[in-house]
């Protein structure tokens, strides 16, 4: 095995991508600052707008020749600078999804003078045809109630009915409060859930991940556990120590799969066709009433007439 691989570099990434050969990495995953002027032990996040795009492009254009032909990209953005650097990562690969994380905040605060925002935007990129994505390892099981109701001979066997539906790319997932065991002393630190998804879906087993900016470690973590390699950067020592002693916690335990969704569910389509039934059996016990007393108003007009 490389040297750099399964090592998280206390250094700057645009001088640690050197030392990553060329067409060795299977998938790039991260979550660089967003330019919002946040904290994190450094003046990273402090750069005016278009510095902060002109930085974006350069690390962009170091990243990217790392990537196997098979490879593939995901980055996490605010809704702010999305645009800009979709267009830079549509110039150099083909983008195959924009990814809505609703993080379920709360809907108390938040701005008086235009709408609250609740989400991050994820890029989901490939470098070429062919890219690797396994959906198989990401799709989200079936309820029994969904499948019993599934049971005609038509649907026995069918792959999508036992293994589970595609995710969609609205991903409703909880962000990590601070009493969540999860956390760690990170601002932006993202759930393991998620990037969990996007290692099954686009790493092969035995693969390996690059995160240029591993913040907290998530995309470290979560390679270990699902049976990846990584390989990555931080500027922040003292990230670096939070990254080492996840690393060394049971929370890196190679982890059994489970696609269970904590996912809102909706409401299921029998209840809505029994509403659906409810309302027109009331329509029609309504007019059955109504029918004798239209009977007895046409009566008393012909009495009328006849008189």
């Amino acid at each position: 095995m490389n040297s750099y691989v399964d090592t998280v570099f206390n250094e700057d990434a645009l001088a640690g991508l050197a030392r990553i050969p060329d067409a060795s990495i299977d998938l790039i995953l991260t979550d660089p600052p967003y330019g919002l002027g946040k904290d994190y032990g450094n003046d990273s996040d402090k750069q005016a707008s278009v510095d902060y795009l002109a930085w974006t492009e350069r690390w962009i254009d170091a990243a990217l020749p790392k990537l196997k032909a098979s490879g593939s990209l995901y980055i996490f953005l605010t809704w702010r600078y999305s645009p800009e650097i979709f267009v830079m990562l549509k110039q150099r690969m083909t983008m195959l999804n924009e990814i809505i994380w609703d993080r379920r905040v709360p809907s108390m605060g938040g701005s008086v003078r235009s709408f609250t925002s609740v989400h991050d935007t994820i890029g989901f990129f490939a470098k070429a045809k062919g890219h690797y994505f396994d959906l198989d390892a990401v799709r989200i099981p079936y309820d029994a109630a969904t499948k019993k109701a599934r049971s005609r001979a038509i649907f026995v066997g069918a792959k999508w009915l036992e293994l589970g539906y595609n995710p969609k790319d609205l991903w409703s997932v909880s962000r990590l409060h601070k009493e969540n065991p999860e956390r760690a002393d990170h601002p932006t630190q993202k759930p393991l859930e998620i990037i969990e998804r996007m290692v099954r879906a686009s790493c092969p087993p035995g693969g390996v991940i690059l995160d240029p900016f591993m913040g907290s470690g998530t995309t470290a973590i979560a390679a270990k556990r699902c049976g990846r390699h990584f390989v990555g950067f931080e500027l922040n020592p003292d990230y670096c120590q939070i990254i080492e002693t996840r690393l060394a916690s049971p929370e890196a335990e190679l982890l059994v799969q489970s696609n269970a969704p904590t996912e809102p569910v909706r409401a299921k389509i029998p209840e809505v066709k029994n509403r659906k039934k409810g309302r027109k059996s009331l329509k029609k016990l309504e007019t059955s009433e109504a029918e004798p007393q239209l009977e007895i108003q046409m009566e008393l007009s012909q009495q009328v007439l006849d008189l």
